[in-house]
């Protein structure tokens, strides 16, 4: 089902750019945005994931520069049975993440320092697991074509307020194809991308739970990077907001309105689907159960998840002040390495 809706969402967003196209030049405009929307899903296929990647200034590490963060997303790799990704971190205070990629082949994952700061070890994977699941579900190329036809159709907009209005052209519509290239085009395309957006999100939300093997390690994660968008700027995010889908939380402000403007579901109704998750992992039993300490007891539950023993207790709203970074350290002993965010 989310497969056939992927696709007519991606042959309106197709019919959009060639509408613009018409509404400037007739059917020769809309034969020539034909071509540009197939020329631009082109590119976008084999080059999106170093756009993206580089508009965020995103930096590739390896297990030496960032082993223990680099060792989560290895692991989780392997319990999804996909090849290991290229890793990458990003020297922003915003706790956030995003995957990109063609295929599971020739995929990226990528991390803020924000992130890794302020989320403990079991949350950190339960974001990574959730990237991952776009990967194995091939979100992230859908969701990158779709981002540069909604740019292309707003860019092509701008382009009809300045020649859509001539005689000499062949706009059927005079002002009025205008005014709707102008105004309506872009806000439909913009409406297109944040739906395909939104109906992955759930989806890689239970896939992700069930790589990492805890739908709570996700729900906590989740709820602390919401709670710190809402308060620390993104400035890369800002200048580029057709990659704002990409992310695991909407990087651009606190939007917590659960409809076709926000380019995520509310983050509460994730939380929520994920907790109604919980009983049928308890009930599973295995590896992964374990959870992060509760704020009331402060204790850890007696199972190792994949982790191993790390069950870190899990902070409340007046502890997210940024801490030490142990991402970049040695977990097997002291160590002087660190990151390229050190």
């Amino acid at each position: 089902m989310n497969i056939m809706r992927t696709a007519m969402l991606l042959a309106v967003m197709t019919a959009l750019f060639m509408g613009v196209g018409y509404l400037i030049g007739g059917s020769s405009g809309m034969i020539i945005a034909f071509f540009i929307a197939a020329a631009m899903n082109l590119f976008s296929y084999w080059n999106a994931d170093k756009m993206v990647l580089s508009m965020n200034h995103a930096v590739e590490v390896d297990e030496r520069a960032a082993p223990e963060f680099y060792g989560i997303v290895r692991e989780l790799a392997q319990r999804a049975e996909l090849p290991m990704p290229k890793v990458y971190l990003i020297d922003n205070p915003q706790p956030n993440a995003f995957a990109t990629g063609r295929n599971p082949q020739n995929a990226a994952v990528a991390a803020t320092t924000g992130l890794l700061n302020r989320l403990s070890y079991e949350e950190v994977a339960g974001v990574m697991a959730h990237e991952l699941a776009h990967v194995q579900n091939r979100d992230t190329l859908t969701m990158t074509i779709t981002a540069t036809i909604a740019g292309a159709i707003s860019m092509l907009g701008n382009f009809a307020f300045f020649f859509g209005g001539n005689r000499e052209n062949n706009n059927p519509l005079g002002i009025v194809g205008v005014l709707v290239a102008v105004i309506v085009a872009p806000i439909a395309a913009m409406i297109v991308q944040m739906a395909i957006s939104r109906t992955r999100e759930y989806s890689a939300d239970r896939r992700g739970a069930e790589i990492c093997g805890n739908p709570r390690w996700l729900a906590s994660a989740l709820d602390k990077i919401a709670r710190n968008v809402e308060q620390i700027h993104n400035p890369d995010a800002e200048r580029n907001p057709a990659t704002a889908p990409l992310f695991i939380i909407n990087p651009l402000s606190g939007e917590r309105m659960d409809n076709l403007f926000s380019t995520h579901p509310a983050t509460e109704n994730r939380i929520a689907a994920l907790m109604a998750m919980e009983p049928e992992f308890s009930s599973a039993g295995g590896g992964g159960q374990a959870a992060p300490r509760t704020q009331a007891t402060g204790s850890a539950t007696p199972n190792e998840g994949p982790w191993g023993s790390r069950t870190p207790a899990r902070e409340t709203p007046q502890e997210q002040a940024p801490k030490t970074n142990r991402w970049g350290r040695n977990p097997t002993g002291p160590s002087t390495r660190r990151g390229p965010w050190s």
